[in-house]
């Protein structure tokens, strides 16, 4: 019996160091893709020295791996200040089960038609008004066909309002594609500066799209606390160019583009790889948000557009 309870005892104890190693495991593992690939090269210290001091005070013990992701992906926002950060569990997951990238486009794309790619509604409101409420950025590839059909119908319009008030951002070339409706040629937004490439890379406007541009009227654009990453960036870099007025709160400040890494084929870590700069200033909306034209509670932003017009 003393033989039986001993193997008891010794297995519950190396299942429990597996576990805390396995955990340990996975800490320097986000600190190595921080360090490797995090846009700022000291940020990795500060993720460090806060995970090694919470393994001291076994912070992490006592958690599943649902909740050791959750907490991990507010320590990195908080540590590093950067919303764009992201951690999480990835339940049943298995890199047998990876599709190639065509399926797993082809999969990306019918899940966003659910959605009509990010279209809530199109419509033309009182006084000749058009109106777009958009929720996300899917890759053009799929959605062009859907943008052109709603900027055709908005087409004959006195004025636009485009709401992103529930908008979570998505795909940089779709940002690229809906922008180009409002310039009337080819123009250069941003560069995007890679740093464990050492690359930059230009942001353009193109010249042609599938549906009619929206040229020399007023646009009005609808921001909340909810609007994040390229939804912040539409209304940035149109706020900017002075093609439109930004109506609602201000915005959270999430402007690095991510890369995603599987950690121990178990967790899926987001981390911003590149630091957006405009062409105008040289500077982006990184912590300081989007400030409204007219700062209103998101919920009575449409109607304040509406009697602006």
């Amino acid at each position: 019996m003393k033989k039986l309870l001993t193997g008891i005892v010794l297995f519950h104890s190396l299942l429990s160091y597996a576990q805390k190693d396995d955990k340990t495991i996975v800490l320097s593992e986000i600190t190595e893709k921080v360090k490797r690939y995090y846009i700022d090269k000291e940020a990795y210290k500060k993720v460090d020295s806060s995970f090694q001091s919470d393994l001291k005070k076994e912070v992490f013990n006592k958690l599943n791996k649902s909740d050791f992701a959750a907490l991990l992906a507010n320590k990195l926002r908080s540590d590093i200040k950067d919303y764009h950060f992201s951690f999480r569990y990835l339940e049943n997951y298995s890199p047998e089960k990876v599709v190639d990238e065509k399926e797993k486009e082809k999969l990306h794309d019918f899940h966003n038609s659910l959605e009509n790619f990010g279209f809530e509604s199109v419509q033309r409101l009182e006084g000749n008004i058009g109106y777009i409420n958009y929720k996300g950025f899917a890759s053009p590839k799929s959605s062009a066909n859907t943008l052109a059909a709603a900027m055709n119908f908005v087409a004959n319009t006195n004025a636009l309002i485009i709401d992103l008030r529930e908008n979570q951002g998505g795909d940089n070339d779709m940002l690229l594609l809906f922008c180009s409706y409002f310039f009337d040629k080819k123009t250069d937004l941003y560069t995007t500066y890679f740093r464990h490439e050492d690359k930059t890379v230009v942001n353009s406007t193109q010249s042609g799209v599938l549906g009619a541009k929206y040229l020399h009227k007023k646009i009005y654009i609808l921001t909340s606390k909810s609007t994040f990453s390229a939804a912040e960036a539409l209304a940035y870099f149109l706020q900017q160019h002075k093609l439109a007025e930004v109506i609602g709160e201000k915005t959270p400040g999430a402007a690095n583009p991510v890369d995603h890494f599987v950690i121990q084929n178990q967790y899926l870590l987001l981390v911003p790889t590149g630091k957006v700069s405009s062409l105008i200033n040289q500077k982006n909306w990184e912590h300081v948000g989007i400030s409204p034209d007219r700062e209103v509670k998101a919920k009575d932003a449409l109607k304040a557009a509406h009697i602006t017009i």
